[in-house]
C-alpha cells in the first residue's frame, strides 16, 4: 500500500477529472458506496473458489462479531447498493464510481495491495448496443487521455445453463490430463476450472491451447449476442481480437467479456476488464436484471500518460434511435459528434418506440434530441428537435449533423 505524494496528485486528479468528462458526457452519474462490507455478499458474488475470496480479501471480525471485508472489486458493492436502495425502479441505470480497493496480492509493478479503480455498470439493457457503448466508451479514455497500443480482447462465456455445460466438458479435458497440471490447476478442476485457461505456466500452455473453447459450446442465444457485437464494434471502427481463452476471475460473469492490455507494463498488462453479469441481481434476491460494467486500473493508467486539461459539461444530446440499421449508424453518429463537439451525448440503447424514447429524451434534461429511423438511415438525413424552447423540428443531411449542432447549442 502506497502513498500518493503531492508531486503524483495532480497528475492523478487530471486523469480523473479527464474520465468523470468523459462519462457524463454519456449520460453515466456517479454513485459511492462503503469501502467495507459483509464478507458474505463478496463469498457470494465473486465465489468462494475463486483466488480473490480464497487468498486475497482484507476481512475481519469485529466487536459485534460481524464478518466484514474491504473491498476487493466494486460490482458487488454496487449491486448491493441499488438494491438495498430500491433504484432498479428506475428501470435502466447507467452509474460510475471511484475510489479504493483491497486485495492481498503479491506487490508488482502496477499492482498494489491498496489499489484505485473506476468502476462503471450498467442495469436493465440487455442487447449488445450497450456492450458496444461501454466499449466504446472506454476507447474513448484512451484516445481523449493519448495512451496508444492498447489491445482490445473480447470473449463469450455464454449464458450460466451454456457455461456450466462447458464447464464440465472442460473438466473432463483436464481429468483425462491431471497429470500435467500443476498444484494451482489441480485445486481449480472441480471448483472452478475455467481459471484454469487462464493459467501462465509455461509447461501448461500446449494442454491449455488444445483444450475445447466456449465458443463451440455456445447457445444460440450468446451466439447471436456475440456476433452482433462485433458487428457495431466493426461498424465503429473499433479493432479487437477474439480470445477464446479468456474468461475472467470472477465467477459472475456470463456472455460478453473483454480486456483492455498494454505490454508497456511488463506481466500486469491489463488496464480495463469487464463483462455481463446478467444473473448477479436475481442471485442477490432482486428481479431478473440484465448488468453489464467494466474496472479501469488508476494506477496503471497514471503510469501510461501525462499531465492532461480537465473540463466539464452538463447534458445536451439525447439521440434517439429505432430499428437494427439506425441503432448502427447512431452509434457511429455519435462517436463523429463526440469526437467533433465538446458535448454530452445520450445515446438511447435498449430498443422501445419513438413515443416511449421522446419520454426519456425529455426527462433527461437535454437540451436537443436527434431522432433517427429507419427511413431516416435510407436517406442519409436525421431531425433535430429542440426540447427545452418553442421552436420547429428540422431535418439535416448527415454531412452538415455538426454544424446544425453547433448553431442549435451556440457552440
Amino acid at each position: 500500500m502506497h502513498d500518493i505524494l503531492t508531486d503524483d496528485t495532480s497528475r492523478w486528479r487530471a486523469v480523473e477529472n479527464r474520465i468523470i468528462h468523459i462519462l457524463e458526457r454519456y449520460g453515466y452519474r456517479e454513485i459511492r458506496f462503503p469501502v467495507v462490507e459483509k464478507t458474505e455478499l463478496f463469498k457470494r458474488s465473486i465465489g468462494e473458489a475463486t483466488d480473490i475470496v480464497s487468498k486475497e480479501m482484507y476481512s475481519f471480525t469485529d466487536q459485534g462479531d460481524d464478518s466484514l471485508t474491504l473491498r476487493p472489486e466494486g460490482t458487488a458493492g454496487c449491486v448491493r447498493a441499488v438494491l438495498q436502495n430500491s433504484l432498479l425502479q428506475q428501470n435502466a441505470l447507467r452509474l460510475w464510481y471511484m475510489g479504493p480497493m483491497f486485495r492481498r496480492e503479491q506487490p508488482q509493478k502496477g499492482r498494489t495491495r491498496q489499489f484505485h479503480q473506476v468502476g462503471v455498470e450498467v442495469f436493465g439493457l440487455e442487447g449488445p448496443d450497450i456492450d458496444a457503448e461501454i466499449i466504446l466508451l472506454s476507447a474513448r479514455i484512451w484516445r481523449d487521455l493519448g495512451v496508444p497500443g492498447l489491445v482490445l480482447q473480447l470473449n463469450t462465456l455464454g449464458t450460466s445453463v451454456a457455461r456450466q455445460n462447458y464447464r464440465r466438458v472442460l473438466v473432463d479435458y483436464f481429468t483425462a490430463n491431471q497429470d500435467q497440471l500443476d498444484a494451482d490447476s489441480r485445486n481449480r478442476l472441480q471448483n472452478n476450472p475455467l481459471r484454469i485457461l487462464d493459467s501462465k505456466n509455461p509447461a501448461m500452455q500446449e494442454l491449455i491451447g488444445n483444450a475445447p473453447v466456449m465458443t463451440d459450446h455456445l447457445d444460440p442465444e450468446s451466439s447471436a449476442h456475440f456476433s452482433a457485437l462485433q458487428a457495431l464494434l466493426t461498424g465503429a471502427d473499433i479493432k479487437f481480437v477474439v480470445n477464446p481463452r479468456l474468461v475472467r476471475g470472477l465467477d459472475y460473469y456470463n456472455k460478453t467479456v473483454f480486456e483492455w492490455s498494454t505490454d508497456r507494463l511488463g506481466a500486469q498488462g491489463t488496464i480495463c476488464a469487464g463483462g455481463r453479469y446478467d444473473g448477479l441481481v436475481e442471485h442477490f434476491g432482486g428481479k431478473p436484471t440484465p448488468a453489464i460494467g467494466f474496472a479501469l486500473g488508476l494506477e496503471r493508467l497514471v503510469e501510461l500518460v501525462g499531465v492532461v486539461a480537465t473540463h466539464a459539461d452538463g447534458p445536451d444530446v439525447y439521440f434517439i434511435v429505432a430499428g437494427e440499421h439506425a441503432v448502427a449508424a447512431g452509434i457511429s453518429l455519435a462517436e463523429r459528434i463526440r469526437d467533433q463537439l465538446p458535448v454530452r451525448v445520450v445515446l438511447h440503447c435498449g430498443g422501445g418506440s419513438f413515443k416511449s424514447q421522446f419520454k426519456k429524451a425529455d426527462k433527461s434534461g437535454a437540451r436537443l434530441a436527434l431522432i433517427l429511423g429507419e427511413a431516416e438511415v435510407k436517406q442519409e438525413m436525421i431531425a433535430i428537435k429542440p426540447l427545452r424552447q418553442d421552436a420547429p423540428q428540422v431535418e439535416v443531411g448527415w454531412d452538415g449533423l455538426i454544424p446544425a449542432l453547433q448553431l442549435a447549442l451556440g457552440l
